[in-house]
């Protein structure tokens, strides 16, 4: 039963078709479509809108403030 040849994929699509007809798949398609522009888009401005980030040798030396605690144990 090896790979499906191009006849047996043009029958699943026939099928298809009658179960679901042309203009709910174009609705499908056109919902789907337009998903994965404004997906792309987004993925566009994320990384126009992100900051570069500083290199290494410009924090080196730099002092970070903090406070350093104990953790307790709970036994």
């Amino acid at each position: 039963m090896g790979t499906w040849s191009i006849w047996h994929w043009l029958i699943v699509l026939v099928i298809v078709m009658l179960i679901f007809g042309t203009k709910k798949l174009r609705n499908i398609g056109q919902d789907l479509g337009g998903a994965v522009k404004g997906f792309k888009e987004g993925m566009k401005e994320g990384t126009q809108g992100a900051a570069p980030a500083k290199p290494i040798e410009d924090q080196a030396g730099a002092t970070i403030e903090g406070e350093a605690r104990k953790e307790q144990s709970k036994s």
